[in-house]
């Protein structure tokens, strides 16, 4: 057995351990808050939709300002969809995920010719035209009232009850298998390709790698969860608006992949969590003021090195051991 095969082996392991951990939390939630499972059906979508941010920024060092377009017209394409023709929330699912996939995929043949700042600024013009393009095909999407009133079919014999359990139950699942999915991408000879051009584009170049179409095919694919998350949210809170597609959205997961921390995936899972459950607590106490809590944390993460937090705890354990 090779050492990249033996090292393949323990990261599927880990990969397991890691969807068996979200689940068993995943659960423990359910039974420690029953009255909230909307307000968790929604950390779980946000979940997958940082997964997706933290594939184009954590892997591919790519920083964009415009990740919620993709999401936003996954949203859009399941509410059509359910509105228009059939409410099948796996028909739905599928076709969210696919237009956020084609939006990624087309937009990327333009962004991913440029690096830095330039791509960051482009990724906002994309965002703001697609939003512009759903307040104006008012016929089609609702324009600035959305799209609201559209009933989703039963899944698998379960129906989508007030009470947010199959909508909760429909959210875990399809975030471990996102979680998954993402894991096994990433530890792919094309995911480590991926990673290679983050950290050395010159010597990946080199190396004979053709970089724009992996980086291409990393922003597709992380459009496709972004867009099977878009669609989640369409269809469990049976409404999708502008602010779907929005600026704020995208600066917000941005900040949650930041507290959690980037390029490891579970990271993407602490920062929704940490992000969402602040930002509930926060804002039923103060609703004008709570954006301090957040940015206090932000600046103790960005400020404070990770190596030192753990060489602080590390110390702490020493001396209490002696």
């Amino acid at each position: 057995m090779s050492a990249f095969t033996a090292s393949r082996g323990i990261r599927h392991g880990a990969a397991w351990k890691h969807c068996l951990a979200i689940a068993l939390m995943a659960v423990l939630a359910w039974l420690m808050f029953p009255d909230q499972l909307p307000f968790l059906s929604r950390i779980a979508i946000m979940a997958i939709l940082v997964l997706s941010l933290d594939l184009v920024v954590g892997f591919g060092g790519l920083a964009t300002l415009g990740h919620a377009a993709l999401y936003g017209v996954g949203a859009y394409a399941a509410g059509i969809l359910a509105t228009r023709y059939t409410g099948d929330p796996l028909a739905g699912l599928m076709v969210g995920a696919l237009m956020g996939a084609f939006t990624a995929g087309i937009s990327g043949l333009l962004l991913l010719r440029y690096e830095g700042f330039t791509f960051l600024m482009l990724t906002v013009a994309v965002a703001q035209i697609v939003q512009n393009l759903a307040s104006k095909l008012r016929d089609l999407t609702g324009g600035d009232d959305g799209l609201s009133g559209f009933s989703i079919q039963r899944l698998l014999g379960f129906r989508f009850d007030m009470q947010g359990q199959t909508g909760y139950v429909y959210a875990v699942v399809m975030l471990l298998a996102c979680y998954w999915f993402a894991r096994r991408v990433t530890d792919s000879p094309f995911g480590l390709s991926v990673q290679g051009i983050h950290q050395s584009r010159a010597r990946m170049r080199a190396l004979g790698t053709r970089i724009p179409m992996q980086l291409w095919k990393l922003y597709t694919f992380s459009g496709l969860l972004a867009g099977l998350a878009g669609a989640l949210s369409a269809q469990t809170n049976a409404i999708v608006g502008l602010d779907s597609l929005g600026f704020e959205l995208s600066a917000e997961i941005l900040v949650m992949l930041i507290l959690g921390g980037s390029g490891r995936l579970y990271g993407a899972l602490i920062g929704t969590v940490i992000f969402m459950v602040l930002h509930h607590t926060a804002a039923s106490i103060n609703p004008y003021h709570w954006l301090f809590v957040i940015g206090g944390m932000l600046m103790l993460v960005v400020l404070v090195p990770r190596e030192k937090i753990v060489g602080w705890r590390m110390a702490r354990r020493k001396k209490a051991a002696a």
